[in-house]
């Protein structure tokens, strides 16, 4: 898959491998995508034009074949201070890609460690080739993970694992990540059937309607800040709230006929339009 570029930038590669989908990859070769500020602005740039096009209902972000992102920039920070560190709120707006309203699959093979683990997190599918290794092995270096990976971790699979993988930094593979339930699914190991199949995934999602796109996103992640009872009361809200849409009408009616075709095997006129709902995103 070699998909056209839509825009030049210095750390990153922007695309559409369908009209629908945005794809970016992170391009830092020789420092194995590293997260430096500079790449994460340019992430959050391109993450925004995807967000606020018409034109595409889900975005990729993928990295090489050997790394998806072996950490953050060690050299940007080793000389931090406290003081300019805290004054600055460093690494703040890594965390943009969380308010992204559209779905984010990352697409990771090879290395996804510290800052890598961290962006994978962040966003709200992973889907991993069988040669993915995950870690956060900062408490090797004297630190701590800074960008949500103790707390992400522990959300997904439970305070003992988290504790085991933050405390002793050791890294754990695609198997053990899809086992743990941080991994959606493990593509084949055919090289860039982890773009395809994340892509092909991208493709099937921005096929329904907006609305309903980010309504589900939303509250899948409300699940982790509010109570079962707050949450279930907050979906149900919107759910009532998505029957004033056109995409819920077009749909529905859609489904109704291939349900009575299913049923009765009419051969109507009224039943004989077999197309694809077309959701308009109102």
């Amino acid at each position: 898959m070699r998909p056209r570029s839509t825009r030049s930038y210095t750390y990153i590669l922007t695309s559409r491998p369908e009209p629908s989908v945005a794809l970016i990859t992170l391009n830092r070769p020789k420092a194995l995508n590293a997260l430096s500020s500079a790449l994460m602005t340019e992430l959050n740039q391109a993450l925004g034009e995807a967000d606020t096009s018409k034109e595409v209902g889900a975005i990729v972000i993928t990295g090489s074949q050997t790394a998806f992102a072996a950490g953050a920039d060690i050299k940007e920070m080793k000389d931090l201070e406290f003081s300019t560190a805290y004054s600055t709120d460093f690494i703040a707006d890594w965390a943009r890609l969380t308010q992204i309203k559209k779905p984010i699959i990352a697409a990771v093979s090879g290395y996804a460690l510290g800052g890598g683990c961290e962006l994978a997190m962040m966003c709200d599918i992973i889907i991993a080739s069988p040669t993915a290794v995950f870690g956060q092995p900062e408490i090797k270096l004297g630190t701590i993970p800074g960008s949500g990976g103790t707390q992400r971790l522990a959300r997904v699979i439970g305070k003992s694992k988290a504790m085991e993988i933050v405390l002793t930094g050791r890294t754990f593979s695609a198997a053990e990540a899809e086992k743990w339930g941080l991994v959606s699914k493990i593509t084949s190991e055919e090289e860039g059937a982890v773009v395809t199949e994340s892509v092909k995934m991208a493709k099937q999602i921005s096929e329904y309607g907006a609305l309903a796109v980010k309504a589900g996103k939303e509250l899948v992640n409300a699940a982790y800040e509010l109570s079962l009872q707050e949450g279930i009361r907050l979906e149900r809200r919107v759910f009532h709230s998505l029957f004033s849409t056109g995409d819920q009408k077009e749909g529905a009616s859609i489904q109704l006929q291939e349900f009575l075709r299913f049923i009765f095997f009419l051969g109507m006129r009224a039943f004989a339009e077999k197309r694809k709902s077309q959701f308009k995103g109102e």
